[in-house]
């Protein structure tokens, strides 16, 4: 038996399409490959970066990108390219840890700086943060309250630390603790900071994340602190998420590693909110 599929003149053009959208994501030389490969590992990639990497020169690296963006794999930004995530739903947490690490483990490393010894905080889920604890885990006279197992991991064997772990539903995939439950558990607290992540951050200062569950808590932690500290990396201020957080005007101090776009910095200016720029060692391989 012979069958013949017909299609219309619309559904033929709407299948080409398709397939020509499908064959532009393919990187079409081996090093666009590793700099794709790369950049799903990571997050984002640099110009820079992956001209030492690649040993070529900055401008070769510039044309790969462009035809990795026209072909929808990545997405432009300023230095560099990166990865194309879902508007809805998060990477990956192993995937978060390896995004922008080297540039995590600096925001974390000097939000910890900032909180002195024998002060009491609030801290969130989130790979950002979980940076700051590992920075503080030896600090003395510090109360930790959080809702991430991770952090209280990190914790659970610092003698100086009185650690207060939140109880509630836990979301497996990244250890969070979530729900109505942790919400009331929080509420209780009054405490010195809050150091929070966040996912995402709008034009207009919005800062956003993908669980409406644990938006809710990040807002109840927010509330129970004298001084919200939020810590992001620059990859998060061209990237989306659904659920609103709140917005960097309510925002004490903010915790990055690059200058942040001059809106947002007059938005900052205007409602005190300090923006702190963390430090990154030069010489530290970022492709890592």
């Amino acid at each position: 038996m012979q069958i013949t599929t017909c299609y219309a003149n619309n559904d033929m053009q709407n299948l080409g399409a398709l397939l020509m959208t499908s064959f532009s994501h393919a990187p079409r030389t081996p090093r666009q490959a590793e700099i794709l490969a790369l950049a799903r590992r990571q997050g984002h990639v640099e110009v820079e970066a992956l001209a030492d990497l690649l040993r070529v020169t900055p401008q070769t690296i510039r044309r790969d990108l462009k035809l990795l963006c026209d072909g929808q794999a990545l997405h432009r930004v300023h230095g560099g390219a990166m990865h194309r995530v879902s508007t809805v739903s998060n990477v990956a947490y192993e995937s978060r840890q390896k995004m922008a690490a080297v540039s995590k483990h600096a925001i974390g490393s000097y939000t910890a700086s900032l909180i002195p010894d024998k002060s009491s905080l609030i801290m969130n889920i989130g790979t950002t943060t979980e940076q700051a604890a590992l920075a503080l885990q030896n600090r003395k006279g510090l109360l930790v309250v959080t809702n991430n197992l991770n952090i209280a991991d990190i914790f659970r064997s610092s003698s100086e630390v009185e650690l207060i772990i939140a109880g509630g539903h836990v979301r497996t995939s990244d250890c969070a603790v979530v729900g109505q439950s942790a919400i009331d558990f929080i509420r209780q607290f009054s405490v010195d900071y809050a150091i929070i992540g966040a996912s995402a951050i709008d034009h207009d200062g919005t800062f956003l994340d993908y669980d409406y569950r644990e938006v809710c808590v990040t807002q109840a932690i927010m509330a129970c602190a004298r001084q919200t500290i939020l810590l992001v990396d620059s990859s998060k201020f061209t990237r989306k998420a659904p659920v609103r957080i709140g917005n960097l005007s309510k925002i004490d101090v903010l915790v990055t590693d690059k200058p942040i776009p001059d809106h947002l910095a007059s938005l900052c200016d205007t409602h005190n909110t300090r923006i702190e720029i963390a430090p990154i060692l030069s010489g530290v391989d970022q492709t890592i």
